[in-house]
């Protein structure tokens, strides 16, 4: 829609931005934890396609299903939010993760790993490994098993991939992620070419973030902690997806290229325009079209037979 005089066009990105800053404006130096994880909830709660939503413990691990119809019981996708590991849910996150799920006809698994401050690294970590010990322990093969998450969660898909490998636990067979976050010492240069373009995430949130989830004595270049520092030799096929607006963009880029030279097959898509997640916000056109993609990359390696288009 063009402007006419003194109007100004209103984006979907821009709505989606409206609501972000509608939560943050709610914030202030006082807002407890609890609350914040609460608004959060409650302003992305709901889910937008027909799915089945089972409450599971996965080892112990709160955690949810969502099972599409007709999906196969013997392939699984193990998604973790996002929320810098200090917010975020199952229940945020439960449309995105269900929107998947209907698009790639494939049943996933969204927990809740613990979070910082109260439990620092390495808790979100052990969790996410527990809950893939779960589903191998259900009798599904890791091959039978992909990782998908959205920014932190992006985070813990690697982590859980590099953690198991250095155990040596066979690896699932690819890993979707959404604007991950992969260097907790935000180092990237986009911190600074996409500061003005980014209209949330500037540098000193995410360092804030960083030290709230390592403590005060915990190192960002852990490679379990920030990924981008690990030695990235023997993952599975990846999908990095990355809006071009955001101040996280380059640790999306820079993983792409480490991972490529360790001999990754990895897809790297930045999609122009797109800030943070923009997965999440299904009145972003572009959403559906990210999600037609990760749903296809998910049916590759998974190996499901059936067509299904988003609905």
């Amino acid at each position: 829609m063009a402007s006419t005089g003194n109007d100004i066009a209103i984006t979907p990105v821009d709505r989606a931005i409206e609501r972000l800053r509608a939560i943050y404006r709610g914030w202030t130096r006082d807002t407890s934890v609890a609350q914040m994880r609460s608004d959060w909830d409650a302003a992305f709660a709901g889910c937008s396609v027909p799915v089945r939503c089972e409450p599971v413990s996965a080892g112990g691990v709160d955690g949810e299903w969502l099972v599409p119809s007709g999906a196969p019981r013997g392939k699984a996708v193990l998604y973790f939010h996002g929320g810098g590991f200090r917010i975020g849910s199952v229940t945020s996150h439960r449309d995105l993760a269900a929107r998947i799920a209907d698009a790639s006809g494939c049943r996933v698994l969204s927990i809740n790993y613990r979070l910082a401050p109260e439990h620092r690294f390495p808790a979100a970590l052990d969790d996410a490994l527990i809950a893939y010990q779960y589903l191998r322990g259900q009798g599904l093969r890791p091959a039978d098993i992909a990782f998908a998450g959205d920014s932190a969660g992006g985070n813990l898909v690697l982590a859980a991939m590099l953690a198991a490998r250095d155990r040596g636990l066979p690896l699932p067979a690819a890993g979707a992620l959404m604007s991950p976050w992969t260097d907790l010492t935000a180092a990237g240069a986009s911190y600074e070419s996409r500061a003005e373009a980014d209209p949330i995430h500037q540098r000193t949130m995410i360092l804030a973030l960083a030290k709230n989830y390592l403590g005060k004595d915990g190192d960002p270049r852990n490679p379990l902690a920030s990924p981008l520092h690990a030695d990235l030799n023997g993952l599975p096929p990846l999908l990095v997806q990355v809006g071009d607006r955001e101040t996280v963009r380059d640790d999306s880029v820079d993983l792409a290229a480490r991972a490529k030279a360790a001999g990754a097959d990895v897809e790297l898509q930045v999609w122009d325009g797109m800030i943070h997640v923009f997965q999440m916000f299904p009145e972003i056109p572009q959403t559906r079209e990210a999600i037609a993609s990760l749903a296809v990359f998910l049916r590759n390696h998974l190996h499901i037979g059936h067509e299904r288009a988003p609905q």
